[in-house]
């Protein structure tokens, strides 16, 4: 595995060894000691997946309480993946790093604890999947605003073509209305 830091350190796009022949492929998601070496400790203990269609915006969300980190990937499709930092006494707070996530480089990112997380399907459709940190806590959860002009979110959106959202996305807060991590 190729570890590959982004603008912001904490943040870190995986590109996995394919192993690969007439038959197929063969490559390791995830293995503990690689990333231990990188001082990420993370103990997954749950594990998520959606489809969706293209143009469908998720995000950006976090947890005030029992924040998650993410391990996200793309297993069918393309989508543009999204990292902001809302850890009040980072340096890069309010920043935001993205990437593009498909089937055809298997490449994941690492998502820390801290950050808000969101993406934006480019194929007709796009299954999307992640391992967790920490467990769902609805009662935790805010939704950062994903056109927030002050974040400044370059999102691949064709223009006269506004992306889906949920009624939860549309409803997010902008940066400075947010509750944040102290």
């Amino acid at each position: 595995m190729k570890f590959l830091p982004t603008k912001i350190p904490d943040v870190i796009e995986i590109q996995p060894q394919i192993h690969g022949d007439e038959r197929g492929y063969f490559m390791e998601t995830y293995q503990q000691r690689h990333f231990e070496e990188l001082n990420i400790t993370a103990n997954f203990v749950q594990d998520n997946q959606s489809r969706s269609v293209k143009n469908t915006l998720r995000g950006l969300h976090y947890q005030i309480k029992q924040p998650q980190g993410k391990l996200v990937r793309v297993i069918s499709g393309q989508v543009f993946d999204v990292a902001v930092d809302m850890r009040k006494a980072s340096p890069t707070f309010g920043q935001w790093v993205g990437v593009t996530l498909c089937e055809e480089k298997n490449n994941q990112l690492w998502v820390p604890p801290g950050f808000a997380h969101g993406f934006f399907v480019l194929s007709e459709s796009a299954t999307f999947v992640y391992k967790c940190s920490d467990y769902y806590a609805p009662e935790h959860e805010r939704s950062l605003l994903w056109n927030d002009p002050k974040i400044g979110i370059d999102w691949p959106i064709q223009e006269g073509t506004p992306p889906l959202l949920s009624n939860k996305d549309r409803a997010g807060k902008p940066i400075g209305a947010a509750e944040v991590y102290e």
